[in-house]
């Protein structure tokens, strides 16, 4: 699988983007960035299922396309803007289009949402030529991360709201672990997230393009699988199912070295990233609030019951942050924005 992003391209990307900011800058008095820094930083919000912190409720957007969204009201963008508020930081936030469901490529194609209810725009059309911030997850989708745990999982593949299909469906669920680590498993996984890597360069070109003064943060994934694996194998207060359901025990570890992959490969693309991007390393640090951290814990488990209801039946977290684990994401977030703001 090769980059189709072209080098001419990136160019013409880098000369308008180039051009651009010059004359913003001298649309600016001299001392006006000082100035503006205690104003409100307008703000866009994108991502997907992880941003939009699917499985609490009360849900966004009821009565139009976008509740297929499943965006929290409370989600973590949300929360972390009152964090900021109270420290005397107003972002004036343009727009949230985090969705369920999106891929990287939904950045900058439409997004068809389930059940043929309609699709989306591109998320980077809420971008401003003065935003100031942009922030969000994007990258599991892409990745496949339903298709594996489909993969380790009898459970999951039966019918449900869960997208996706199993890697091989011709590979038993109990053999997961050892086919994610040799031969077509294993390349299969190397061809994502060679795919992942080259399409979260492109999306933070076109941040920068779009939006050529915006800071930009990346912000990945909390841990699902703790260090300590065993802890998986006892049901979480109040719970009946095991946090990984039928997951195998052996392919609980290979599970976290995928998701540890994923987070390196996502810190490496804005270490990369033409102008400078930052990163909010979730990975490392909600060890403590895994899936299998009992009342600790930040991560529904596959099959425990979220807050959202749909036809009148508890909808699963699916291994999305719970109430606690959105808190957590909001207040590392909102100190890594403050961290970039006061730079």
């Amino acid at each position: 699988m090769r980059k189709t992003t072209t080098t001419p391209r990136v160019q013409r990307l880098a000369a308008a983007t180039i051009a651009l900011g010059s004359c913003l800058a001298l649309a600016v008095p001299a001392g006006g960035a000082t100035a503006a820094a205690a104003d409100p930083v307008p703000a866009v919000f994108f991502g997907d299922s992880y941003t939009a912190d699917f499985g609490v409720a009360p849900v966004n957007n009821q009565d139009s396309d976008r509740g297929w969204c499943f965006q929290a009201t409370e989600n973590y963008p949300a929360v972390a803007t009152r964090h900021l508020a109270d420290k005397d930081i107003t972002l004036d936030v343009q727009a949230d289009v985090s969705c369920g469901g999106a891929l990287i490529h939904h950045f900058w194609q439409k997004q068809e949402l389930p059940f043929g209810a309609g699709t989306l725009p591109a998320q980077q059309d809420a971008l401003k030529q003065d935003t100031q911030l942009t922030v969000g997850s994007l990258g599991g989708n892409t990745l496949g991360f339903n298709r594996i745990l489909k993969q380790c999982s009898d459970e999951l593949r039966k019918p449900s709201l869960l997208p996706g299909d199993p890697v091989d469906e011709d590979t038993p669920a109990a053999e997961c672990g050892e086919f994610f680590e040799t031969g077509s498993g294993k390349q299969w996984l190397d061809d994502q997230f060679e795919r992942v890597g080259w399409e979260l360069e492109e999306l933070l070109d076109r941040i920068g393009y779009f939006s050529p003064d915006a800071k930009r943060v990346l912000v990945g994934y909390p841990r699902l699988v703790p260090e300590d694996a065993t802890k998986c194998l006892t049901a979480a207060p109040g719970q009946t199912q095991l946090p990984f359901a039928d997951i195998p025990q052996d392919a609980l570890p290979v599970l976290d070295r995928i998701q540890k992959r994923l987070n390196d490969v996502m810190k490496k693309a804005t270490a990369d990233a033409d102008g400078g991007a930052d990163f909010v390393d979730l990975y490392a640090g909600t060890g403590a609030n895994t899936a299998c951290d009992g009342a600790d814990r930040g991560i529904g488990g596959l099959l425990e019951e979220s807050q959202l209801e749909l036809l009148g039946t508890k909808v699963p977290w699916y291994a999305h942050p719970n109430a606690k684990g959105r808190d957590i994401q909001a207040k590392q977030v909102a100190a890594k924005i403050e961290e970039v703001l006061n730079r």
